[in-house]
Order: C-alpha cells, then sequence, then structure tokens
C-alpha cells in the first residue's frame, strides 16, 4: 500500500475502496422513489434480518440506483463496441455475483436487489440464481467423504456453475440450474431453475467470489466471478455471525426443523441450553473454519463491501474506486 501526500503535507495511506459511512451512502439516493412498501420487506426478511424501511432507504435504494447506474454503462460499452465491430448484437444480461458467510444475510440482499432493480424500468426481468443448486447430491457427498465439508469450495460442482454463468453471460437463450431443497438439504431431481435472458441475473454464494483454480498443466483456469460485472460482498465480524448462526438455529426448530420431511428433524426436540450447544458446535467444526480459510479470503475482490454491525443493520460501504 503506498502513501500519498495531503495538501497540508501530512502522509496517508492509499487505498482501491472509498470508504463511506451510511449516513453518506444514504444521500446517493438521490431523491429516488421508495420502490417496496412494509408488505415487500416482510416477505424479504430472512429468519432472524432485521429488515425494516429505514434500512430499504438508507441502505439498498442507493445501492439500487448505483447498480442502475452500472448497467446503464454496461449498454454504452456494448453500443461502442459492436460500432467498432460494426456489427449488430444484442446486449448480454448484466451479472451481479453476492458473496458471504452462512447466517450473514446475503440471501436476503440478494433477494431485496432482485426486487429493487425489477422496478427500474431498463431492468424488468431480474434473476436470482444460489450456488446452492451446485453442491453436489448428497449421494455424491457421501461417495467421496464431503458431508461433513459440505460448503466448502471441493463440494461443488463448479465445472457446472461456470459453464452456467459462462452461457448466461453469452447471452444463450435458455440456461437451467439445478435446484436446491434446504428442507430435504438436497439437490432436488424433478426441479430446476431455468434462467432465459435476463437483464441482470444475481448469482448469491459463499464462493462466488473464489479465485480460479490452476490447472493440471500449470495454466491458470476461469473463475466464476470472470463473468461478473459487479460484485457484493456482505460482511460482519465473526462474532456476530456465529451469534446469528446459533440465534437462527435456535429458531428453526419451530420451523422448517419441525417438517416430518426435513432432513434437520432430529433437532426439533432439542431444549434451548441443547441447540446453542449443537448450533455453536457445528458452526465452530464447520462453519467458522469455511469462513475464515475460503470465504473472508474473497472480501478484496468485491467491488462493493457491505459491513454490518451486530444489530444486523448495515453501517460501512466499501466502494472500489473506477
Amino acid at each position: 500500500m503506498t502513501a500519498q501526500r495531503t495538501e497540508s503535507g501530512s502522509s496517508v495511506s492509499a487505498s482501491p475502496f472509498v470508504e463511506l459511512d451510511r449516513q453518506t451512502w444514504s444521500r446517493l439516493a438521490n431523491k429516488i422513489e421508495q420502490p417496496l412498501d412494509e408488505d415487500d420487506v416482510q416477505r424479504l426478511r430472512g429468519l432472524g434480518d432485521q429488515l425494516d424501511m429505514r434500512e430499504i432507504h438508507d441502505v439498498y435504494l442507493p445501492l439500487s440506483r448505483l447498480l442502475n447506474l452500472y448497467v446503464g454503462a454496461a449498454e454504452h460499452l456494448h453500443d461502442a463496441t459492436t460500432t467498432f465491430l460494426g456489427e449488430r448484437g444484442s446486449r448480454t444480461p448484466f451479472v451481479i455475483g453476492v458473496a458471504g458467510s452462512v447466517a450473514v444475510g446475503k440471501s436476503t440482499t440478494a433477494r431485496v436487489l432482485r426486487e429493487m432493480l425489477r422496478r427500474w424500468p431498463d431492468t424488468p426481468n431480474v434473476e436470482l440464481v444460489t450456488t446452492d443448486g451446485f453442491l453436489y447430491p448428497n449421494a455424491e457427498l457421501e461417495r467421496r467423504g464431503l458431508m461433513s465439508r459440505k460448503g466448502f469450495p471441493e463440494s461443488y460442482d463448479r465445472r457446472a456453475l461456470l459453464r452456467f454463468v459462462s452461457a448466461v453471460k453469452s447471452g444463450a437463450e435458455e440456461v437451467r440450474a439445478p435446484m436446491y431443497s434446504h428442507l430435504t438439504y438436497d439437490i432436488l431431481t424433478d426441479k430446476e431453475v431455468v434462467v432465459r435472458r435476463p437483464d441482470v441475473l444475481i448469482v448469491e454464494g459463499l464462493n462466488v467470489l473464489a479465485a480460479a483454480r490452476p490447472r493440471n498443466d500449470g495454466r491458470s483456469g476461469l473463475a466464476v466471478s470472470d463473468f461478473f460485472d459487479f460484485s457484493i460482498y456482505v460482511d460482519a465480524k465473526t462474532s456476530y455471525i456465529e451469534q446469528w448462526y446459533v440465534e437462527r438455529f435456535r429458531s428453526l426448530r419451530t420451523s422448517a426443523f419441525a417438517d416430518p420431511d426435513s432432513y434437520f428433524r432430529r433437532y426439533a426436540e432439542l431444549s434451548d441450553s441443547e441447540a446453542t450447544a449443537t448450533a455453536s458446535r457445528i458452526w465452530k467444526s464447520i462453519n467458522e473454519p469455511n469462513l475464515i480459510q475460503n470465504v473472508l479470503p474473497t472480501r478484496g475482490r468485491a467491488q462493493l463491501v457491505l459491513t454490518k454491525e451486530a444489530d444486523h443493520s448495515i453501517r460501512r460501504m466499501l466502494l472500489r474506486k473506477v
């Protein structure tokens, strides 16, 4: 990191990011009308998230405006390129990656962005795909001895995910992805997600910002993020995320875990203390190591980092300079 001089002569550290607090960020909405109502917020809120109308106004309204500007810039770049090439071709979908830890709220962020971007007149068709659908089926994970490492990079069919995003970004008329069930904790064999040339595709998952893996011949392969036009990392202190994970686990005992078809049905009858101990053990043995080893190191690859405080509210934004 290099240093630069201010007008007063003092030295400051240069950074590839612009840092903004919530108050400064909220003013960047530029008087956009609020497109969501309380019913929308209730529908989009994830279990444990404290999403409210103030969060939508202060954080997501400016973010939707920023993304709309990026989409517009991409369209202008497409027009310039086709003019240079002397061709006429349709613009390919604008792809956004959303990354972050288990229980940090990245799924809520992705859902809110999908709804916000759909309200802009030039991006009515916005699709959301999660990388859970690209996990290997449980039978395959068992065969490979990876069930205890579900969510780690090696538990995903990365080639299939790469082919999917590449096809979308190439402008394919229709691209299909596997569908995952959080109830059965497995891939659904009879259902698929079908994406048909959206204006914007949001790809949400733990490892979407991971760097490319070296190939067997020593050359570097492609990463999923190579096809992203914009990327977001949802961040928080590890201690906060652990607390949210435990609280969510306890809450699920009376909802998803209580379903007779739930993979986690055995946890539904746990007492409060047993649920806390079980969730803490799972966090410490699986989710925290994955966060530290694989997810957190990708934070610096994002174009925007949204940092949450203990109450789930986003308080700081780091935007990569262009």
